[in-house]
Formats: structure tokens, C-alpha cells, sequence
């Protein structure tokens, strides 16, 4: 299985980049956001590879980043999201953005995605709420990508507009654990 590849870009398409690594052309299959990154033929890119074999196919999903291949490998495992449609979500949605939507629930979000229908929404919810992580490069472990993803969800969940939320949870220090966030936030929330 290919893992990374490396080399000199000779086409970059709507769906794909042709990748040249000592004489042989690799069609590499990416987001629009990775395309888009790539910029066109010419440069070198270094790019993190899932190989995709089935009976009558062989074919080649790159990533700029590790973090962005996880995400990729994660919207795998929810049923009725193969490798295409997993790669037009990523066009679709920034890691942020998609991850917001999943731990608010919001499945009227999530269905303007590329290629996903209400029941794909409710199901992406389901298998991946809680488990979309941001790596820290530096410890190698994973990281929440915002400090109140839980205390959000939770004011959410309790009925409170997720404009409202948004707005009271940032002004929290990154250091407020989830106890004195909840106590914090409601008060500002119920005085709104």
C-alpha cells in the first residue's frame, strides 16, 4: 500500500492531481482544498496517501496533512460514506467547521454538504460526535480543537441558540474547566 507520496506535480484537474515520482504518474484523487493548496503544475508536493483497493479498482486519496487524512479515514466508518463522498465533504467544510457541526448536532448544516442527504447527516452525527480530534504535532496525542467543545455542546443541548453560546463561551479563559464554564455561561446566557 502507497502511505506517502512525494513529487513534482504535472496536472492538477477539478478531482485529481497527476503526481510524477521517478518516471510513473500517480493519480492522486483530492479535496478542493487540498487542489486548491497545490496550485497547479510544476511545484513538488509531499502527500499523505490512503490507498483505496476494491475487486476492479485501485485508486490513490491525498492529503496535505495527516490530521486531514484521519478525517478522512473517520467519515469512512459512517455508513453510507465511501471515499468519494468522504473527499467531498472535505471539499465541502474545513475540519473546524465540520466538527462544530457534528458536536452542535446540526444536521440542516451538515446536509448542505456535498452529497449529503438528511439520513447521512443524522448518521455522521451519531457515529462521529465526540471522536473528531486535532493531533498536537508535538506530544502526538490527540487535542480538542477548541478548549469548550464540551461546554458548548452541553448549552446547546439545553436549548440555548448556538449564536448565543458561541458568543458567551469565547470570552471564557481556555484554562475554565467545564464545572465553572457551565455556571458562568448560563448566568450570561439567562441575561441575554
Amino acid at each position: 500500500m502507497i502511505g506517502f507520496l512525494k513529487g513534482k506535480v504535472i496536472e492538477v484537474s477539478s478531482d485529481a492531481a497527476i503526481v510524477l515520482n521517478q518516471g510513473v504518474g500517480y493519480e492522486v484523487t483530492a479535496s478542493l482544498n487540498t487542489l486548491s493548496e497545490i496550485q497547479g503544475a510544476g511545484g513538488e508536493v509531499s502527500l499523505w496517501i490512503h490507498t483505496h483497493v476494491r475487486e476492479d479498482q485501485l485508486q490513490l486519496f491525498g492529503f496535505l496533512s495527516a490530521e486531514e487524512k484521519q478525517v478522512f479515514l473517520q467519515l469512512l466508518k459512517v455508513n453510507g460514506i465511501g471515499p468519494k463522498s468522504a473527499i467531498n465533504i472535505l471539499s465541502g467544510a474545513s475540519f473546524d467547521q465540520l466538527m462544530q457541526m457534528i458536536e452542535t448536532e446540526d444536521v440542516k448544516a451538515l446536509s448542505h454538504l456535498p452529497k449529503v442527504g438528511k439520513k447521512t447527516a443524522e448518521q455522521m452525527i451519531l457515529t462521529l460526535k465526540g471522536k473528531l480530534v486535532r493531533s498536537d504535532s508535538a506530544a502526538g496525542a490527540p487535542v480538542k480543537v477548541k478548549p469548550h467543545r464540551e461546554l458548548f455542546s452541553a448549552l446547546v443541548n439545553l436549548g440555548f441558540r448556538s449564536q448565543d453560546v458561541e458568543k458567551v463561551v469565547s470570552d471564557l479563559s481556555p484554562q475554565t474547566d467545564l464545572e465553572s464554564g457551565l455556571k458562568t455561561a448560563l448566568a450570561a446566557l439567562t441575561h441575554l
